[in-house]
């Protein structure tokens, strides 16, 4: 009876060392592989942004990518088991080296990032515009700006065919830290328009037989005629239909652009007389180059112009224009437009 119970009792304790082992096999596979140091090969510390309003997801993505951890399922995890996974905060992290899963979610969650800064680019400005709203948002001298949008060695490095950066440059709502480079804020701006020319656009343009640099062009004098996106695709069919026929473009934006240092909007009938390319009165065809920095509403109609049989529009005083099809129509509503404008002063 007593060798019975020693042979339950043995066994028992044995059941409980097995149990107790696996365990602690366990928990060391976890506290080694959370609490472990990742070490990545670059040089310490790298610099990571996170954006505000990202997942954890991207997060996770965005510092695989850089090497800082090994594992996306174990930072996955680590974010479940912590409880964090929705407290990040947006900024900019130097990220050391050889800090473990939990570290670093401790530094994304409870660290002090360079805090992100809202701007944004309104549709359709002049690179000028531009470089003011960086300077007074960002501190950054609004000249930098200017000279780097003009430089050779930047432009190519962009890719970009044009003697200015102005076009190519994608009015959004970005967050920008503060410590960020006039190149990197110009490059990001630059890239988030390339998105727009995806293969099926490059085929659009394509058919239509326009470069990149026309289509852009197009949509910065769609952009500057109205403030209606609605009209857009209107407006884009007026120009496509006069530069199928050779007719003068005749867009007031172009003129604006070339007077734009002296005064803003109002245009002199001897402004139309000088003597540029960008002065649509005077030659035919689009301009050289973009006259302003077009949305992506704009740039879309440029490439999807409604289908109509109009070659003229004026303003018709209530934010909106009215179109035309013959010249004496438009010239119908020219006079109502003029009426419009006596009575308003």
């Amino acid at each position: 009876m007593i060798n019975e119970q020693k042979k339950i009792s043995l066994f028992s304790r044995n059941d409980i060392y097995i149990v107790v082992s696996f365990f602690g096999f366990v928990l060391g596979i976890l506290l080694f592989t959370f609490f472990a140091p990742n070490y990545y090969k670059h040089n310490e510390p790298v610099k990571v942004d996170i954006k505000k309003g990202a997942s954890l997801t991207e997060i996770i993505d965005t510092l695989y990518a850089k090497k800082i951890i090994p594992s996306k399922a174990n930072m996955r995890i680590a974010a479940f088991l912590s409880g964090v996974d929705n407290k990040i905060k947006a900024g900019t992290y130097n990220i050391p080296n050889g800090i473990s899963y939990f570290q670093l979610l401790d530094l994304l969650v409870y660290g002090s990032p360079e805090l992100q800064i809202l701007v944004t680019i309104p549709e359709g400005i002049w690179q000028s515009e531009v470089a003011q709203i960086l300077q007074t948002k960002l501190n950054i001298d609004s000249s930098v700006v200017i000279q780097l949008s003009k430089s050779r060695t930047f432009l190519n490095s962009l890719g970009i065919d044009s003697d200015n950066l102005e076009g190519y440059l994608l009015p959004e709502t970005y967050y920008f830290f503060a410590n960020e480079t006039v190149a990197g804020i110009l490059r990001r701006m630059k890239e988030e328009q390339d998105k727009i020319f995806s293969v099926q656009v490059l085929h659009r343009m394509s058919e239509l037989k326009m470069t990149k640099k026309e289509i852009l062009t197009l949509a910065s004098i769609i952009d500057g005629e109205s403030n209606l996106v609605s009209e857009f695709k209107r407006i884009s069919g007026v120009y496509h239909n006069r530069l199928k026929i050779g007719m003068l473009l005749q867009a007031d934006p172009t003129v604006q652009y070339l007077i734009r240092e002296k005064r803003s909007n109002k245009i002199y009938y001897k402004d139309l007389e000088i003597d540029s390319k960008f002065n649509t009165y005077k030659y035919a065809g689009l301009p050289p180059a973009p006259i302003n920095n077009p949305g992506k509403d704009a740039i879309i109609a440029a490439l999807y112009p409604e289908k109509h049989n109009y070659l003229y529009f004026v303003a018709d005083g209530n934010g909106g224009h009215n179109f035309s099809k013959t010249i004496s129509e438009h010239e119908q509503y020219v006079i109502q437009y003029r009426q419009w404008r006596k009575n308003k002063n």
